[in-house]
């Protein structure tokens, strides 16, 4: 009883603290943002104002604005919005509500990184595992060859070349996303997941092959071979469950790649999710929109990484116990 009042207490000390660390990143994640809107040329007042105002009219309306107040105090309250989830109203058009933005454009995106998640960690955990299986053979060749490469090409360089060769060569796919629809969502959603998850499946492919190599040398795997033990069940169900705990991990910090990486794709791919809308806001110079697409973006890869942390003990007895 004792012992598992100890195991509680310290995964939920662990659980509070990955909460600080959240947190304090958060506020520098937000800071960091304030400030670069802040020593950048020009400011929103000037941009709203247009090329043809004059000095008066843009001073009088940054002053309507609020921007000629020194930064710590518009800093401190944006953050007090912010922990009301409170982002204000967009500089330009129609003046939208920035939560109204956020919401519109959010779920594709989170509809784009996990869908290129899924398909990474598939894509990844089989690759990676058939790899350790086949070690130094052809098929091991083949895989790190290919990883190497979803590694080293950048998004902008391959997501053309796809684009070259399923939309404009073979015609399978559409090119962008904001073509007239003759197709279900699913098929214009395909190429930008692809780019996406190109380099984390290529990273997790390289990480669970080195991982099982190192688990399937251990002599848990060897007595388990002596004993005859089937291959299929030391590879799938001893092997694989030891190296999948690296690759969890590495499944948290990938996301929040996807989420900086669908910036670019959206861009490319011209989907209206937070990315697209965030790179919008920095053309415009619409403050309130930047630093809320990006302290979301921070906030749900923080929260990832917490999902991740917390899931590791439940999977792993080891790190459970050294919390205690």
């Amino acid at each position: 009883m004792a012992e598992t009042h100890r195991s509680a207490t310290g995964v939920w000390r662990a659980v509070l603290l990955r909460l600080l660390y959240g947190l304090v990143s958060l506020v520098f994640i937000s800071l960091v943002t304030f400030m670069a809107d802040e020593i950048a040329p020009g400011d929103a007042a000037t941009a709203v104002a247009g090329e043809k105002a004059t000095v008066e009219q843009v001073d009088r309306l940054r002053h309507q604005m609020g921007l000629d107040r020194p930064w710590p105090v518009r800093y401190f309250e944006f953050v007090g919005h912010a922990a009301r989830f409170e982002f204000g109203k967009s500089y330009f058009g129609t003046k939208e509500p920035v939560n109204t933005i956020i919401g519109r454009a959010l779920p594709l995106t989170l509809l784009l990184a996990g869908s290129a998640i899924a398909l990474a960690t598939i894509l990844g955990l089989s690759l990676g595992t058939l790899a350790a299986i086949w070690r130094d053979r052809p098929p091991d060749r083949l895989t790190l060859t290919l990883s190497t490469l979803g590694v080293t090409v950048p998004n902008f360089v391959l997501a053309p070349i796809l684009v070259f060769i399923f939309a404009v060569r073979m015609d399978v796919l559409p090119t962008t996303w904001e073509v007239k629809r003759v197709a279900p969502d699913f098929f214009y959603l395909v190429l930008p997941v692809i780019v996406l998850a190109a380099r984390p499946a290529a990273s997790l492919t390289r990480l669970t092959r080195a991982s099982m190599v190192d688990t399937l040398s251990q002599e848990f795997v060897r007595l388990a071979v002596a004993k005859g033990v089937p291959p299929w069940q030391i590879y799938f169900k001893h092997a694989l469950r030891n190296a999948v705990l690296p690759v969890l991990t590495s499944i948290g910090t990938s996301f929040g790649y996807l989420l900086t990486g669908s910036f670019v794709v959206e861009t490319i791919f011209t989907m209206p999710g937070l990315g697209h809308a965030a790179i919008d806001a920095i053309l415009k110079g619409d403050t309130p929109v930047i630093l809320a697409s990006t302290l979301v973006s921070g906030a749900l890869f923080v929260l990832v990484n917490l999902l991740v942390d917390m899931a590791l003990p439940v999977i792993d007895p080891r790190i459970r116990e050294s919390q205690i």
